[in-house]
């Protein structure tokens, strides 16, 4: 009964922190808020959360990673790869090599092997911190798909150079070229698996509809099941378990294209989906806010309280200042390399390359890798400086993402970007394309319908009415300067006016259920309608 009380007082704290968010007049990420709530409930609740680093990485990381792997755009992803690669593996070691031996240097207590593990834990950015850093603030389309390209795949470079670190802290030896080979395996092994299990998952369930019929509730737990899956099967093979829910994720976009899961499937996947990243997000933040009591006070045992402020400052200015001379470098590596090819080049401000360095937030990963640290060395001494290196890690998470909450929109505000590219030719295109075929497929339907009737008038009739609706939507699309502009502005009002209407009618038909002249079977399944319409043209 414990443990079912902590997870809803969790969910209860996830709630409330969202609403407090929304009160509040300055405004705060959302995950400052919620570390805030646990704080408070480690203050006042008489229980702790005992957190297993191996427990927390498989209830919270595999679905998050997935579905970000998943949603995250992949013509931006593949377009700026080049960049996304040297950000994910190129600034991971150098952090570790630049931060290992800074913090080594500022508290000499700590070995240079355990630094070094510290450091491999602190350069991984999170993508979950990066999505909720962004929901308040208007980060550029670009250099968000950069940020969230970059998180999803620093995770396993870092974390594979802790390994390392620790595996020299215990045996005082390191070896570079075993080193590069456990890389190669645990990152391409970990991606494999991943398309793996998605594909071969896709397959099964493909096999089973067509055979047996399908239902919309096992395909969505399907998609549930498929990140976890992915993850234990790799973790089990010693690969990347964290790099296999990425790559599921990322198959999993290219399988919903093949257009085979249900209608019903995909509006309850996506609900269902919309839920677990909300409630797995404001968890995770809580569970670490209800970390720092006593985290804090196992390191203040053995260091000052003043000096630990100033190692969590140094460490973090340190982060932003590597982040920032790599991202500076990287973009005149890639401008050049475009300017080489005859490409038109535009030199960003400097301010959008400080953005870039300060949106770098670390967050859960960080949290989970650090406490992975063993308790002990292989004489059974204990872990050196283990208590601080905890202590750094979730000092820089909450410092991290306090300078990115400040920082980031001033560096942002009125800054000139490079235009976006307009996709709006490609959706024309892309509404025509699908009217014309819904036009030759209502015609074909009708003529198969109304074949040998005597009534086949009924069925022209029909089809006119609604072959006309796309007719005025192709009309519509097919418009270009002036007359698209007035096109656009009148579809505007007719989807306000739309909306209007769709509110009445449901207003209406909850009088009529409050007063039961209408059942509420009939009222569920006519409000449902008005809410897709709704949902249609909210996003329109």
């Amino acid at each position: 009964m414990e443990t079912i009380s902590v997870i809803l007082l969790l969910l209860l704290a996830v709630v409330l922190s969202g609403a407090l968010a929304r009160m509040l007049p300055i405004v705060l990420p959302l995950p400052l808020v919620q570390i805030g709530f646990g704080a408070l409930i480690a203050s006042f609740a008489s229980f702790r959360v005992e957190l297993d680093p191996q427990v927390f990485f498989l209830l919270f990381l595999p679905p998050l990673l997935f579905l970000d792997g998943w949603r995250i755009p992949k013509d931006g992803l593949f377009r700026d790869k080049g960049t996304i690669i040297e950000l994910a593996f190129g600034l991971v070691v150098f952090t570790v090599i630049g931060v290992g031996f800074f913090i080594h240097w500022i508290i000499p207590s700590v070995p240079l092997a355990v630094a070094f593990a510290l450091a491999a834990v602190l350069s991984p950015t999170d993508p979950i911190a990066v999505s909720a850093i962004a929901a308040r603030v208007p980060i550029p389309k670009r250099l968000m798909h950069v940020l969230e390209g970059e998180s999803l795949l620093n995770d396993a470079s870092g974390l594979v150079c802790m390994r390392f670190a620790v595996a020299a802290a215990l045996t005082g030896t390191f070896s570079f070229t075993s080193a590069l080979g456990t890389f190669l395996w645990v990152a391409s092994g970990g991606i494999a698996i991943g398309i793996a299990v998605t594909w071969g998952a896709s397959l099964a369930n493909r096999w089973v509809a067509r055979r047996f019929g399908d239902e919309a509730g096992s395909q969505v737990l399907v998609s549930l099941l498929i990140p976890f899956a992915a993850y234990l099967l790799a973790e089990e093979l010693h690969c990347s378990g964290i790099l296999a829910a990425v790559a599921a994720g990322m198959t999993m976009s290219y399988v919903e294209r093949l257009g085979q899961s249900l209608v019903a499937a995909r509006m309850r996947g996506g609900a269902v989906w919309d839920m677990v990243q909300f409630a797995a997000n404001g968890i995770i933040f809580v569970l670490l806010g209800e970390q720092i009591p006593q985290i804090v006070a196992a390191a203040a045992r053995s260091h000052g309280a003043i000096w630990m402020i100033v190692y969590v400052l140094a460490i973090t200015l340190a982060l932003a200042i590597l982040r920032f001379l790599w991202v500076w470098t990287s973009l005149r590596f890639t401008l050049f390399r475009a300017a080489r090819k005859g490409k038109a080049i535009m030199l960003p401000s400097w301010r959008l390359i400080a953005a870039a360095s300060l949106a770098g937030v670390r967050g859960a990963i960080t949290l989970a890798g650090v406490l992975t640290l063993p308790l002990a060395l292989s004489d059974g001494t204990p872990f050196p400086a283990r208590d601080l290196a905890i202590f750094l890690a979730a000092g820089v998470i909450v410092m991290s993402l306090v300078a990115a909450s400040v920082g980031l929109p001033r560096l942002l505000k009125g800054l000139e970007l490079p235009p976006e590219p307009s996709h709006q030719e490609e959706e024309d295109e892309a509404r025509i394309a699908a009217a014309e075929a819904a036009i030759k497929a209502i015609e074909r339907t009708q003529h198969e319908l109304g074949l040998g009737r005597s009534d086949a008038d009924l069925y022209v009739d029909a089809s006119v009415r609604i072959m006309e609706l796309y007719r005025q939507r192709i009309d519509g699309h097919l418009q270009t300067g002036e007359e698209a502009e007035l096109m656009r502005r009148i579809d505007e009002i007719e989807r306000q006016l739309r909306l209007a209407g769709l509110r009445a009618e449901r207003d209406q038909i909850f009088q009529y259920a409050r007063t039961r002249r209408l059942s509420d079977e009939v009222a569920r399944r006519l409000v449902r309608e008005l809410d897709l319409l709704e949902a249609r043209f909210a996003t329109g």
